[in-house]
């Protein structure tokens, strides 16, 4: 049978037990024991740190025979006296003071546990996650899931010193066109009906606003069913805000503030604002990404002008459709992008979507360039000379429509920064504005709405609505920290007949629009103040700030790449009972 802790209340946590001479009582995990015999030293590990026991000679004859029969994972207290180490050990918090134990319980025994608990540990992932429960007694893993946690305080602290309320929303929802699949729940009372898990709190927000609450926040859970990957979970929870009588410099200074206090109180950094800003457009075509990582250089740079009436027709060609011939220059990159390696990144341009890579590398004393047959007397020096090219460099040129060479030379620049191992530690924020209200989707040949219907155009825009969707930008803004998009938010359309143009330019019917958004449409008869906001991405927010490489990292309890947990092994099947109470057969495949 276990010990009981009759008697014993913990005074310390282990990492901040303190009182050199004093009786103190500390609980957790055991890390690590080294029995010497008639000396017995056990590391103790709570959330706080490690602090050492010891059991020598002056120990209780019954408390030293029960301290071996101690294992890693046990669970104990230990009440003793805490006096200085002999040996001060550097790696810990507590490594100058030790506690002499006089009453031990053992609280619970583990088992051999399927790996070491340890930052060190090289066992898989899948495993790690079979076992979860014990992958977080990590400490960086521990660590994480405290920071995160601060994060979410700071956030809320901050708002509420802003005037703002916390007011949560539903969790089962209408669907409505988000952007990626919803998440189902089907009605047990409405035969055939679907309630879907909210991909964010968006409508109800604007609601909460025509409700006349002002300046709304939450920390929402929110579901989208998508293909997940480092940066991405289908269950996330976002920094909600939205905010009344405002434009779009009123949020963006409210989100600047946040930034500020969040980097000072759990970085201990100071962040300088207002934080530089990109439209759109100017992103694209210096980064070829709406959320570029600006701690280095390499942007990309056209040459179209150039190459124009160029003998290559690659590079003509591509001018001629209304393309664009750009490129980026690594510097001083030659002796590591070999041209095995540029036949490497070839493919991998191939892989994206571009038709090739063509490439100029200066080794020797003249540039090695893979069109050079076809440039006439002068070309080629201009080419150099407008990108940047000098000796020991590397340029990479991509010649296509400008919706593959831009995100194509974006996803290049980065691949080539990790290649060569010129990215720089640090946080680098920056918003990007006057997003396109539209983008043309190929497949259904229609014009969909990049952030959603109920995002506000710039004012100079509106004439353009049906005539030229392509030259409608709205106020939209995104923020991004270091290649990564934290946030989305926009102003909202106030006015319904204004609202009902966007739908119609959209493609949606009358009918279309009444199903899917009918009541927010009516909301807004009744009058609606101006507003606008946005939703921070806390668990990326969260990667980023604790140096994660992945969501999973910050998560407590995530999910696969298949979108399944592995601990719990959900999704699961259900009885047929319970289909049967929701009318709902399964089929085989």
């Amino acid at each position: 049978m276990a010990d009981l802790m009759t008697g014993l209340h913990r005074t310390h946590y282990c990492g901040e037990v303190e009182g050199v001479g004093n009786e103190v009582t500390v609980g957790g995990f055991v890390q690590r024991v080294r029995d010497k015999g008639g000396l017995i030293f056990i590391d103790l590990r709570d959330r706080t740190g490690i602090v050492q026991l010891v059991f020598d000679d002056t120990t209780d004859a019954e408390v030293f025979a029960k301290a071996k029969t101690v294992k890693s994972e046990f669970v104990l207290m230990a009440k003793g006296l805490l006096r200085q180490r002999e040996s001060v050990n550097t790696e810990i918090k507590t490594g100058s003071v030790e506690i002499l134990v006089n009453d031990l319980r053992i609280l619970s025994k583990a088992q051999t546990p399927p790996f070491e608990i340890s930052d060190n540990t090289n066992v898989n992932e899948e495993l790690r996650l079979k076992y979860r429960y014990l992958d977080l007694r990590r400490k960086t893993l521990q660590d994480n899931l405290i920071r995160r946690s601060k994060i979410a305080k700071v956030t809320r602290d901050y708002f509420y010193e802003n005037g703002f309320i916390e007011i949560e929303t539903p969790m089962m929802m209408k669907s409505t066109p988000e952007g990626a699949r919803d998440y189902l729940v089907p009605s047990r009372i409405h035969t055939g009906k679907f309630y879907a898990l909210p991909q964010s709190p968006q409508i109800y927000k604007q609601l909460l606003m025509i409700s006349g609450f002002d300046r709304y926040i939450q920390l929402a859970r929110c579901f989208r069913d998508e293909d997940l990957r480092a940066d991405r979970q289908p269950e996330f929870t976002q920094i909600d805000m939205e905010m009344s009588f405002v434009e779009v410099e009123d949020i963006l200074a409210m989100g600047e503030g946040l930034v500020k206090r969040l980097m000072k109180e759990v970085m201990g950094m100071e962040v300088e604002t207002p934080l530089p800003r990109l439209k759109y457009n100017d992103a694209m075509a210096m980064y070829g990404s709406d959320k570029p990582d600006i701690r280095f250089g390499m942007t990309i740079t056209d040459i179209s002008d150039i190459v124009e009436n160029s003998g290559f027709s690659v590079f003509s060609g591509a001018v001629a459709a209304g393309g664009s011939v750009r490129g980026i220059v690594a510097k001083n990159a030659a002796g590591t992008l070999t041209r095995k390696e540029i036949d490497k990144l070839t493919e991998f341009v191939k892989g994206i979507g571009a038709k090739g890579l063509a490439y100029i590398r200066w080794v020797d004393d003249a540039p090695s360039c893979s069109f050079s047959k076809f440039m006439v007397e002068g070309e080629l020096e201009r080419i150099m000379e407008r990108l940047g090219c000098e000796k020991g460099d590397v340029a990479l040129i991509v010649a296509d429509k400008n919706k593959v060479t831009l995100p194509t030379l974006g996803a290049l620049r980065l691949k080539v920064a990790k290649q060569l191992d010129i990215i720089p530690e640090g946080f680098c924020f920056l918003w990007i504005t006057d997003f396109p209200f539209f983008e043309y989707n190929d497949e259904t040949g229609h014009w969909d709405a990049m952030h959603h219907p109920f995002t506000m155009p710039n004012d100079e825009c509106l004439p353009y609505l049906e005539s030229d969707p392509e030259k409608v930008f709205a106020k939209a803004y995104d923020l991004v920290l270091n290649g990564i998009e934290l946030c989305s938010g926009s102003i909202r359309i106030t006015d319904s007949e204004l609202q009902e143009k966007m739908f119609k330019a959209l493609g949606l019917t009358n009918e279309e629009i009444e199903a899917k958004f009918g009541f927010l449409v009516n909301a807004y008869k009744y009058a609606a103040p101006p507003h606008g906001g946005m939703g921070i991405g806390l668990d990326r927010l969260s990667m980023l700030l604790c140096g994660a490489d992945s969501l999973r990292d910050v998560t407590a309890f995530p999910k696969v790449k298949d979108a399944s947990e592995v601990m719990s092994e959900c999704p699961s099947t259900v009885d047929e009972a319970q289909l049967r109470e929701l009318h709902i057969r399964t089929e085989e495949e």
